[in-house]
């Protein structure tokens, strides 16, 4: 863990190393200082914002409510112009990171997205949604943010690590953050099946604190 100059705040190379240093230095200076964030014991980082649309399909939307039984990890409604909240913090077990996302419902209580990211595996990071079952991440840098590519699926109980076969998963999930200056910054999520074409597709932004 390094310090910047100056700075009393930890840095955390970890997502640089990911993508490599040229692709980083191409990156707006706001993802940089973001995803550079080491966020220790008893601290968080915390965004709120907007999620301004979010479309399921038929099949996408009875795979979201299937997934309740893992913690929720899709979200569970169609439409837009809802209140959102994300807390980023440590996860202590791993080092890795605890996102939880807050998104507002019309039909009820608010939905809440528990995931932990960890730096390990085949690909350098994964994300544990629930119930042992996580997935492993590509991460790739335009000039405008950061994409986050599922590579596959798996299952964790305890030390043994099970990869699901692409036929058995729910598609390709992709993810971006895209800066949109004056800190604030867009948060896309889709979800692409081969057979039943995209499943899920939500926008989002978000704020810095």
């Amino acid at each position: 863990m390094l310090r910047g100059q100056g700075a009393s705040e930890p840095i955390d190379l970890r997502f640089r190393t990911l993508i490599g240093r040229e692709a980083w230095s191409r990156l707006p200076l706001a993802v940089q200082a973001r995803f550079s964030k080491r966020i220790g014991a008893g601290r968080s980082a915390v965004y709120r914002g907007q999620v301004l649309s979010t479309r399921h399909s038929r099949v996408g939307w009875l795979l979201a409510q299937i997934l309740r039984s893992i913690g929720a990890p899709l979200p569970l409604e169609s439409g837009g112009e809802q209140a959102a909240m994300v807390n980023v913090s440590e996860h202590l077990p791993s080092g890795g990171q605890c996102w939880t996302r807050v998104y507002a419902r019309r039909g009820g209580f608010p939905q809440t997205i528990n995931s932990a990211k960890q730096f390990s595996g085949p690909t350098g990071l994964e994300e544990y949604l629930g119930r042992g079952i996580g997935m492993a991440l590509r991460v790739e840098a335009d000039d405008h943010g950061l994409v986050f590519r599922s590579d596959h699926y798996f299952l964790r109980i305890g030390r043994l690590r099970l990869r699901i076969p692409h036929w058995m998963g729910p598609g390709r999930t992709t993810v971006t953050h895209r800066d949109l200056g004056d800190g604030r910054f867009a948060f896309d999520l889709r979800l692409d099946h081969p057979l039943f074409g995209p499943l899920v597709v939500q926008h989002a932004e978000f704020r810095d604190e």
